[in-house]
C-alpha cells in the first residue's frame, strides 16, 4: 500500500518552517525600517530568503505557506493603516511555491544550478510580476523599478544561498530536518 506523503517529515520540520517564518518576518521589519526610500517606494528588502529556503528544504506546499504566513504576520507588525494587498500576499506564496516547483520537480540535482533557477524564477513570477501588479493596484503608477531592484536583491538572496548550502554543517542540518 502506498504511503501519503506528509508536508513536515517531522517536528522539527515543522520547527525550522516556523522558525523560517519567524525570520523573514525579522528581516521584513528591519529592512522596512531601515532601507526604505522614497516614501515607500523604493524598498530594499531580503524577506524572501527565508521563503526561498523554506520551498528548497521542503517542496512548494510548504514554501508557500510559509510565504503567505510570512507576508500576513509581518502586515500585523507593520504600522500600515491600510488592509493588507492580498496580490502582494499571493505574489509571496508564489515565491515559496515556484522554489520548491523547480528544486523539488524541475531542476532535480542538488548544487547551486538548482538554487539559481529556483531563486530566478521564484523573484521572476512573485516579485517582479504579480508583487508589482499588486503594487501596481494600491500606488496606482506602473513600477517597472521594481525589475532592477529585484535583480539585484535576487542575486545577493541566491549568493547567500548557494553559501550556505556549501557549508557542510548546514547540509548535516537539513539531512536531520527531511
Amino acid at each position: 500500500m502506498k504511503q501519503k506523503k506528509k508536508l513536515f517529515p517531522n517536528v522539527k520540520g515543522m520547527t525550522v518552517a516556523a522558525m523560517l517564518v519567524a525570520m523573514s518576518v525579522i528581516i521584513g521589519i528591519f529592512c522596512k525600517n531601515y532601507l526604505n526610500f522614497g516614501a515607500g517606494l523604493y524598498r530594499i528588502t531580503f524577506e524572501n530568503l527565508p521563503i526561498l529556503m523554506a520551498g528548497m528544504m521542503f517542496g512548494p506546499i510548504v514554501g508557500c505557506m510559509v510565504g503567505v504566513a510570512s507576508d500576513l504576520v509581518s502586515y500585523l507588525f507593520s504600522n500600515q493603516i491600510y488592509p493588507p494587498n492580498l496580490l502582494v500576499t499571493v505574489g509571496a506564496g508564489l515565491i515559496g511555491a515556484c522554489a520548491g516547483t523547480v528544486s523539488h520537480y524541475l531542476v532535480k540535482k542538488s548544487g547551486c544550478l538548482q538554487i539559481v533557477a529556483s531563486g530566478v524564477i521564484a523573484h521572476v513570477i512573485g516579485s517582479m510580476i504579480v508583487k508589482s501588479i499588486g503594487l501596481y493596484q494600491y500606488y496606482g503608477i506602473l513600477i517597472l523599478w521594481r525589475i532592477p531592484l529585484y535583480v539585484g536583491i535576487a542575486t545577493v538572496e541566491i549568493l547567500i544561498l548557494c553559501m550556505l548550502y556549501r557549508r557542510k554543517n548546514f547540509l548535516r542540518v537539513l539531512h536531520d530536518i527531511q
